[in-house]
């Protein structure tokens, strides 16, 4: 057995990090990389994208500065009528008293929503500013300070956890807070944003969760868990064979994606209106 385990990483070729930005990036790139909100109305994005789609967060933030302007009215708002603004976005009853508790904290601690401050601070600090915030978690204060500020902050998501653990660039074991300190260590601070766009957008629409599609891959020669997938995919062509010998149609999971769609939007992305 360890022969063959021997034999099976020897044909993995190697591959570092850099080498795979820049694989991903001249595939679903280039990314513009000019920050595209201040920090305030980030953080509010941010928190309106949390468990929903791009296109749903991008109506709820749009129809939130349509109804109030700016995000100090925001604060000062009732929960019901911030609710009813972003209802378009989902989740609304949840979202909606978290966004007034943040910014009135932000108005707390620092006497206004201005937070260009945190990009003077070291990387590690404006983390732990961000984060004493309510439902700020690491994720969330790695988008802010690289979205908005431009901060070496690494920000990993389902699908950037997803795609670094099937290429072996963390252990199975590693939580996702745990990878967002590894990842930020591996990755050039130059690279980071480069870095986030191409790994969620891999994600996305190659290395999926359930049925990532090997076959397509620019990084299969270099991944270290192909082969379970190359299996699981044979074991269900075999199954589609014997359901079509039997006369029976084929279950969804030996249907077989015959394309992909190619998407260059840059996720987290936001309304392209006027804001305040």
């Amino acid at each position: 057995m360890a022969r063959t385990k021997n034999a099976l990483k020897s044909k993995i070729a190697p591959i570092n990090i850099p080498e795979i930005i820049s694989t991903l990036t001249n595939n679903y790139g280039p990314f513009p990389e000019e920050p595209r909100l201040d920090p305030a109305h980030e953080l509010t994005f941010t928190i309106l994208s949390q468990h929903t789609s791009d296109i749903n967060s991008e109506r709820a933030f749009q129809g939130l500065m349509n109804t109030f302007g700016d995000l100090m009215s925001v604060a000062q708002a009732e929960v019901s009528e911030i609710e009813q603004a972003i209802s378009r976005g989902g989740l609304a009853k949840i979202k909606a008293p978290r966004i007034k508790a943040i910014l009135n904290r932000i108005l707390e601690l620092n006497g206004s929503l201005d937070l260009s401050f945190l990009s003077e601070m070291p990387l590690q600090e404006a983390k732990t500013w961000l984060r004493q915030l309510p439902g700020i978690g690491p994720k969330s204060a790695g988008i802010i300070l690289n979205f908005s500020l431009g901060m070496p902050a690494m920000a990993i998501d389902t699908h950037i956890y997803r795609v670094c653990q099937r290429l072996g660039l963390i252990g199975k074991k590693v939580t996702a807070d745990k990878a967002h300190e590894l990842m930020e260590e591996a990755v050039d601070p130059e690279q980071v944003f480069t870095f986030h766009i191409a790994f969620i957008t891999h994600g996305r629409q190659i290395c999926k969760a359930q049925r990532p599609l090997c076959e397509e891959c620019l990084l299969a020669k270099h991944c270290p868990s192909k082969d379970q997938f190359t299996v699981l995919t044979s074991l269900e062509g075999s199954d589609t064979l014997v359901a079509k010998s039997k006369g029976k149609k084929p279950t969804s999971k030996s249907k077989k994606v015959s394309k992909r769609v190619s998407v260059k939007e840059l996720p987290h992305s936001v309304p392209t209106g006027d804001r305040t």
